[in-house]
């Protein structure tokens, strides 16, 4: 609405005009009868119907067969039989004029030979002994046919687009009600007739008075009686296929003979084909599906009668002469940067010929201009213009259905004024559909809440994204409130992640010296994970592939983090003494992964992570950092993890056993003889292993196949880590803990005795 855009859209308009693209012709073009306007592909939706489907008879009038034979043709649109001026069949198939039978009835009818059957299943009419006659179509073109009930003929006449795959080979043409059919009459110089109003409804010129006035899918039925009384209804059915409907009307299409303006897509084509070859498609398809509505699509009818809308820029003669000036609409295109387009609505024709300085006489009429080039000229009007975007973009977003719509019309307009693509990424999202399958839109059915502040007032915004990265949006998108029932456990486990995290460094600065060689495996090997999920998370961004970046953080704060790393060092967290190496490496290693996961999750949980990021005290907002980048690691902290994830498998079942059969109460109460096949557990110090295998007393023998049985351990329990060791009572100032305990206890008193003294 601003008239600056307006403006945009009036200047693109004459670069089309100076580039000879824009031309006014009369053709049938999809009419929508509910909005009375032309339209255009894009704007066109399709529906499943039934309709009434009738096998025709059109009596030969000429040739070796007239007065012996009829052709028999095949309409899924009754009412278009008005306009029939002749029948198109395939040069090079082979038909037949065949006798048929129907209780007392006899026929003799030409059709395709192939279709016989399928003719015979469908009228119930069966073929009498062979053919009269066999010959390819090219034989009868130029004979004539009367037409079934108006007093005139049909010619036959060749085409390429009959198909055999339904009907009789025998296509009804009316030059007024489709594109094929209008190609093939004008190339024959057929009358283009199309005897139906703006609403739809059969005109004088249809020839049939009883029906003049009458919207024409009502006047199916009427059109199928009249065939019947006049003995020329060989068979109807009912006919389930996909029709197009307006988008905005949800009315069914005609197509219609009218004078519109037009763009010479041929003109456009080959360029716009290699432009998109200069795109990054995501998903892939695109290119293919853009590639195939680019190929195949006729001339951009860009007239619209609507009263809304920037206007068509042509003004006419007083001959009544189009005129089509590049100059005109750019003066008109200054007048409407400060004024608005209402002018065009506003002025009479006197006053916007002097504002212009056009000839006395000169008048414009209320067609305004296809609204896919409104929004297919953004990337001039907006990108172009502001110097803190670029141009080209460097993405474009929309649904599946924008390939024939603004993806296309932008890529046209750009093509046209630029010669090359107007996004430099095109990515195509599915739509959003109910349980059932059914497409949950703004203009469907769907009762219930479908605005996003409902769900972020029910569940939070964060939630409300994470569903949003969870699923891959490439595809239809199933949806249901429940899913954020179940989401819900996803964003918790996260969120705890966090928080535990940040509770184990409530004492690192981040800024204490830390030394790469205090780190125990597990810190080396989950330090490699997370350079793993780095990179994978990365990529994953990179590609728009937020459903990989959801799962590889859940699994990673699920499995790697929850359910090992914090697990295994919990005890070297809560009971080591403050400053121990092993504890400030592992609050190193903490750092560092809290720190990627709060810079990777920030684009998706953007208030959690700001808020995990305050606590942090890092400074500054979290969604002013980059992302982190993986660290090049060369030791074998993976390999030597997963030998050892194996033999914990086999404490864990064998502790597990001893549990159920009362042998223990829990895992620390544990003594362990680990028979182990691998080498590993030579390598590694037995108190990491206890921790890695989170129990007590561990006993190691190597062995070819590897097991482990249980025993009660014959150690007290120390009451601070409540691990059963051996120097638990050995110590009289402290006879309920375990040495290490004993040492952190006592250098913890010093420590709170110096602070006091200080």
């Amino acid at each position: 609405m601003d008239p600056k855009y307006e403006a945009e859209i009036l200047r693109a308009f004459a670069v089309f005009v100076e580039e000879g693209l824009v031309y006014q012709s009369k053709k049938p073009v999809f009419w929508s009868t509910g909005a009375q306007t032309a339209l255009a592909e894009a704007e066109v939706e399709y529906q499943e119907r039934d309709d009434t489907a009738v096998y025709v008879k059109f009596p030969i009038t000429s040739g070796e067969f007239k007065d012996k034979a009829s052709i028999a043709i095949w309409t899924t649109t009754p009412w278009t039989l008005p306009a029939n001026l002749a029948v198109a069949v395939d040069p090079k198939e082979i038909y037949v004029v065949q006798q048929f039978q129907r209780d007392s009835t006899s026929e003799t009818l030409l059709l395709a030979d192939k279709l016989v059957p399928q003719f015979r299943a469908a009228t119930g009419l069966d073929p009498v002994g062979k053919p009269l006659e066999s010959f390819p179509g090219a034989k009868i073109e130029k004979i004539k046919a009367r037409h079934p009930f108006l007093d005139r003929e049909a010619i036959v006449l060749t085409a390429d687009f009959v198909t055999m795959d339904s009907g009789t080979g025998a296509v009804h043409i009316a030059p007024g009600h489709g594109a094929d059919d209008y190609a093939l009459g004008s190339a024959n110089r057929l009358p283009i007739l199309s005897p139906v109003d703006d609403h739809g409804r059969f005109t004088e010129e249809a020839g049939l008075p009883n029906l003049t006035g009458k919207y024409v899918f009502d006047a199916n039925a009427d059109i199928v009686n009249l065939l019947r009384e006049r003995g020329m209804l060989l068979g109807e059915q009912k006919f389930h296929h996909s029709y197009p409907y307006c988008w905005r009307s949800k009315t069914p299409i005609i197509f219609r003979n009218v004078e519109q303006f037009f763009i010479r897509i041929d003109e456009l084509r080959g360029k716009a084909l290699h432009a998109i070859k200069t795109v990054k498609w995501i998903p892939s398809w695109g290119e293919k599906r853009i590639s195939g509505t680019v190929e195949s699509r006729p001339d951009w009818v860009i007239s619209r009668q609507r009263s809304w809308g920037v206007p068509l820029p042509v003004f006419y003669s007083r001959e009544g002469q189009a005129i089509l000036d590049a100059k005109i609409i750019l003066k008109l295109a200054d007048l409407v940067a400060e004024r608005g387009s209402n002018i065009w609505f506003e002025l009479n024709d006197v006053d916007l010929a002097n504002a212009l300085g056009l000839p006395e006489g000169t008048t414009h009429r209320n067609d305004t201009i296809d609204v896919w080039i409104d929004s297919g000229v953004s990337h001039k009007a907006v990108c172009a213009l502001r110097p803190e975007l670029r141009d080209p973009a460097d993405m474009y977003l929309e649904a599946t259905d924008q390939h024939r719509g603004w993806f296309q019309s932008s890529l046209m307009t750009s093509v046209a004024l630029d010669n090359r693509a107007p996004y430099k990424i095109c990515v195509t999202h599915g739509f959003v559909v109910d349980l059932d399958g059914k497409k949950i839109s703004k203009s469907g059915t769907y009762d219930k809440p479908m605005a996003a502040d409902h769900f972020v007032g029910r569940h939070g915004a964060d939630l409300v994204r994470l569903w949003a990265s969870s699923i891959d949006y490439t595809d239809d998108v199933p949806f249901s409130e429940e899913m954020f029932t179940r989401l819900g456990d996803t964003y918790r486990r996260i969120r705890n992640t966090l928080r535990i995290l940040l509770g184990n460094l409530y004492d690192f600065s981040g800024k204490q010296e830390n030394r790469n060689e205090d780190l125990t495996l597990i810190d080396r090997w989950i330090l490699e994970r997370l350079d793993h999920v780095i990179a994978a998370s990365r990529a994953a961004y990179e590609a728009y592939e937020f459903h990989k970046v959801y799962h590889t953080l859940n699994h990673f704060c699920a499995v790697d983090l929850s359910s090992l790393y914090v697990d295994i060092t919990k005890d070297r967290m809560y009971c080591d003494a403050p400053d121990s190496p092993r504890r400030r490496a592992t609050q190193m290693a903490m750092h560092k992964i809290f720190d990627a996961l709060c810079r990777l999750l920030a684009p998706i949980l953007v208030f959690t992570t700001g808020e995990a990021w305050r606590h942090l005290e890092a400074g500054g907002s979290i969604h002013l950092q980059e992302f982190p980048e993986p660290q090049e690691r060369h030791d074998k902290a993976s390999a030597q993890v997963t030998e050892l994830l194996k033999l914990r498998g086999l404490v864990g079942q064998a502790i597990e056993r001893a549990r159920q059969e009362k042998l223990i109460g829990n895992a620390l109460e544990a003594a362990v003889v680990l028979h182990s096949d691998s080498d590993i557990t030579e390598k590694i110090d037995k108190e990491e292993l206890e921790e890695f295998f989170i129990v007590s007393d561990l006993t190691i023998h190597q062995a070819k196949e590897a097991s482990a049985s249980i025993a009660k351990t014959q150690y007290k329990k120390c009451a601070r880590c409540w691990r059963h060791r051996p120097t638990v009572g050995a110590s009289k100032t402290h006879p309920d803990l375990c040495d290490r305990c004993e040492s952190v206890v006592e250098a913890n008193k010093r420590r709170v005795t110096h602070e006091i003294t200080e």
